[in-house]
């Protein structure tokens, strides 16, 4: 989370203290609507575009190995 805000109430205050602080909540509750409002714009243009797809697919086959960890968690358990 940035804010300069909370970087100062940290500085300056105990823990307990600044889990106490309304700015602390204010900002939690900023941080996660615009990680949501992100996560759903991305989300749309990703369902709208078949080339953004492609893309998603190959990084997933191509550098985060999907397809070799989907197969080596389905060797060490036995299928239900």
């Amino acid at each position: 989370m940035e804010s300069p805000t909370l970087t100062q109430q940290a500085a300056n205050n105990t823990k307990e203290q600044f889990a106490n602080s309304p700015d602390l909540q204010s900002e939690l509750e900023n941080a996660i609507i615009a990680a949501y409002d992100a996560h759903t714009l991305m989300s749309t243009q990703a369902l709208d575009s078949k080339a953004v797809q492609q893309a998603l697919k190959d990084i997933l086959l191509n550098h985060a190995l999907l397809w070799e960890a989907l197969r080596a968690k389905a060797t060490e358990s036995p299928a239900r």
